[in-house]
């Protein structure tokens, strides 16, 4: 495949992650796996790392906008880390290129496209741009109290669920992270949410993704190529969010992840 293939599959995902916020992941992966004939193994293992880099610099941009609430990213990680290397290990024990280990890879990227397609579609419907705008002001409260969840372990167990399918399919860091941040931080801003799934993403892929690349799982010609085409695809997005209707494309998305979700299942 032409090496200038890569680079636009990565500018196209850039400049959708830019425009919608949906995580690389849960496109890059099904990309790669069904366009370009990449082994799930690698596909995974190189698209954590690229997750990992995309979006490091988002952020260090929040950050310095002090948007980052990291008590919150501390509790998520405290549950995501353990659990990726718990997924590590027995991706090692079971060999990440055996039958077995594709299988576990494939089925549960499937579920994990399909609970990404619902999420995708919940914030279609329930949060369109006015009712966001609504919600930020709503939830001016203390901030203290908006970085407490309803109890300590459910972010904790929460992202240990979340830590197992990104490191087994490098999916749900994305909408399903930001949904599970609505549902266990309900006072805490918009804009907070989406700095802590950004934010939490960054130690969570790329511990993932170093451990994928110490199985051999990662095709490092192969992400800087798709490096090289996301971050103008971000640059370039982000800049042309206003003027697009987010709405439909997250409808359409969430459609596409959808039917390459049961397609992995049924397969």
């Amino acid at each position: 495949m032409p090496d200038f293939a890569f680079i636009l599959a990565g500018f196209a995902v850039g400049l959708i992650v830019g425009l919608t916020g949906v995580g690389g992941g849960s496109l890059m992966t099904p990309i790669l796996i069904f366009f370009f004939g990449v082994k799930p193994y690698l596909a995974v293992g190189t698209d954590l790392l690229f997750a990992a880099f995309t979006k490091l610099g988002g952020t260090v941009s929040l950050a310095r906008q002090r948007l980052v609430p990291w008590r919150v990213v501390g509790l998520l990680c405290a549950g995501s880390i353990p659990a990726a290397l718990a997924a590590l290990w027995a991706l090692r024990h079971l060999g990440p290129e055996s039958a077995a280990a594709q299988r576990l890879m494939t089925s549960t990227l499937g579920v994990a496209l399909l609970l990404t397609a619902v999420a995708t579609f919940y914030k279609v419907l329930v949060f369109s741009p006015e009712r966001a705008r609504a919600e930020a002001a709503r939830r001016s409260a203390q901030f203290a109290h908006a970085t407490a969840p309803r109890h300590w372990s459910l972010p904790v167990l929460l992202g240990a669920v979340i830590g197992l399918l990104v490191t087994f399919t490098s999916v749900g860091a994305g909408a399903i992270g930001v949904s599970v941040l609505l549902l266990v931080f309900p006072h805490l801003p918009l804009p907070r949410i989406v700095a802590a799934d950004i934010a939490y993403a960054v130690p969570l892929t790329l511990v993932a993704g170093l451990g994928h690349a110490s199985l051999g799982s990662v095709d490092w010609p192969l992400l800087a190529q798709l490096l090289m085409g996301s971050l103008p695809g971000i640059w370039l997005g982000s800049r042309l969010v206003s003027r697009t209707p987010e709405r439909l494309i997250r409808s359409i998305l969430s459609v596409l992840l959808a039917w390459a979700g049961a397609k992995l299942v049924l397969v």
